[in-house]
């Protein structure tokens, strides 16, 4: 229902003091860009807004681009970067539906602006999640999970038993694929690098549905020796001589998706896979296409359900580490670790 007088939660904060947010008034260095500035606090949010107090913010590579200005999207400078996170209605202002003082919710639009204690929005871009959820998975679930189901659902029609290949099937989107698409009795083939710890890792993949864990170089043998057929579906989130390993294991006739490009190599398609497997190669934006045709009604009914498996215990998010917000520098270095082993995540 719609409210006609704003609604407050006067222990929360709201309107008292200032809220403490990570701020850039220019791209640059994430480290050299950012500073922690106390932001004036707002008063009561107005017709059709809503004042959120947030628990937790993770940093996603889209979040690092958006600082650095290699991101098509950026908040007006100087903004508060943070494409996604989780947080608690504070308080509604008039003419809001939907709704209520104390509901969880997560950004429906990026460019809110998460890496900030609590700040005053339009209600429209938020929607509110089940409470029964781990927070964590609440703070990541409105950009992996969906690119993961998206990408399942967007490009190929599979049936179970077909086989979708990954690199980067550690990434938190690597993770999303593998429980999808075992829970829709597909099998996945994931491409990772090669490590001292690879039983560990590869035991992690595997508890969460992975038919075969396997590197670029042993990739058509262990794939010959687990008996899978190719691949109707490839996903490239690395690029370079990545991607092209990940098409080689595809049928004749079969597509790449490239969604991301962590090696920040271009992908080097080869004629052969062109002419003689007519292999066809895509990209994925999730805030691109897909959130046009969709709309905000569409997006949310998308997240619905992921809550949904999470709750269900098929979809679980991966190790996560939380840094204080005051602590913003600690959760860069740690961010800029090779091989990282949990995602980042700021608690305002």
């Amino acid at each position: 229902l719609a409210s006609d007088a704003a609604q407050e939660l006067p222990s929360a904060g709201q309107g008292l003091g200032s809220a403490p947010a990570l701020v850039f008034a220019a791209p640059g260095p994430p480290a050299e860009a950012l500073s922690l500035r106390d932001l004036p606090a707002e008063g009561p949010p107005g017709s059709g807004q809503i004042s959120v107090r947030f628990l937790l913010a993770p940093i996603n590579p889209s979040d690092i681009n958006t600082v650095e200005g290699k991101y098509p999207l950026s908040p007006p400078l100087p903004g508060v970067p943070g494409h996604e996170g989780v947080g608690r209605v504070t308080a509604v202002g008039p003419q809001v539906e939907g709704l209520s003082v104390g509901d969880l919710v997560v950004p429906l639009e990026p460019c809110v602006g998460t890496w900030r204690t609590a700040g005053t929005f339009a209600a429209s871009a938020f929607h509110r999640v089940r409470e029964d959820i781990p927070l964590e998975a609440a703070a990541t679930l409105t950009i992996n999970p969906p690119t993961a189901l998206a990408m399942l659902e967007r490009f190929v029609s599979l049936s179970p038993g077909d086989v979708v290949v990954q690199n980067g099937a550690t990434s938190a989107v690597g993770r999303c694929l593998i429980q999808l698409a075992s829970a829709r009795g597909l099998r996945t083939v994931n491409l990772i690098r090669p490590r001292d710890n690879w039983e560990e890792v590869a035991g992690e993949l595997k508890a969460l549905g992975a038919d075969v864990v396997t590197t670029e170089a042993r990739a058509r043998q262990d794939v010959k020796a687990a008996g899978l057929p190719c691949a109707q579906l490839g996903l490239n989130c690395v690029g370079g001589n990545s991607a092209i390993m990940v098409a080689r294991q595809l049928c004749n006739g079969g597509t790449l998706v490239t969604y991301g490009g962590m090696s920040m190599q271009p992908v080097p398609v080869p004629t052969s896979l062109l002419i003689f497997k007519d292999i066809t190669f895509k990209g994925f934006w999730l805030t691109g296409g897909l959130a046009r045709e969709q709309g905000a009604a569409g997006k949310a009914a998308v997240l619905d359900r992921l809550a949904d498996m999470v709750a269900a215990g098929k979809l679980t998010p991966g190790p996560t580490r939380r840094f204080p917000l005051a602590q913003w520098q600690s959760a860069l270095e740690y961010y800029a670790t090779d091989r990282r082993h949990a995602k980042v995540i700021l608690q305002p």
